[in-house]
């Protein structure tokens, strides 16, 4: 599928509606749909460098707003923080997984939805490790121990959110004779 106005203003739309998402308080952490922004992305994207910025300006936009409220007192939350740098590369490498989604295969794109977060769990938590341990902890497996509730709000997220995003894709191009998606 050719990357016209129409889709680039539904992706757009996306990234902000992502981005809007992840600094509502009200939601458990690690519960964002930026994991399922990327696999998505890197799925139906041809442009891999542009399937990459998809993840990367959601993060960014809503990094942003956190900075802006954090500022003002109104969240407890920076959205600028050390380390950041390296979580984002982790975060963006995401998309990756997406770009062995060649068709609607559920089960490709359901293994993706947990691969994905695992991955990042585990390197994520690794780099805290790394890094000072986090929390004073100093023990890698204390560090997975912390790190448990979002790991298991992030695949309940990631597989609702690639869920919604493929399955409104699918929606939308199946009037397509072959729809693909790379």
């Amino acid at each position: 599928m050719k990357l016209n106005k129409s889709l680039f203003f539904s992706l757009a739309l996306l990234v902000l509606a992502c981005s809007l998402y992840r600094i509502w308080d009200g939601r458990p952490f690690g519960f964002a749909p930026q994991m399922a922004m990327a696999i998505f992305g890197g799925a139906i994207i041809r442009n891999k460098k542009y399937a990459f910025l998809v993840p990367l300006v959601s993060m960014l936009l809503s990094d942003a707003l956190y900075q802006l409220l954090y500022a003002n007192g109104l969240s407890k939350i920076p959205g600028f923080y050390e380390g950041q740098l390296t979580n984002y590369i982790l975060f963006i490498s995401l998309t990756v997984f997406g770009f062995f989604i060649k068709s609607f295969d559920w089960k490709k794109i359901g293994a993706a939805s947990v691969v994905a977060p695992t991955v990042y769990f585990l390197l994520s938590n690794l780099q805290v490790w790394i890094g000072g341990g986090g929390y004073g902890r100093t023990s890698l497996l204390a560090c997975y121990a912390d790190g448990l509730p979002f790991y298991g709000w992030s695949l309940v997220a990631t597989a609702l959110f690639s869920g919604l995003f493929f399955g409104a894709y699918y929606l939308a191009t199946r009037s397509e004779k072959h729809p693909v998606l790379a």
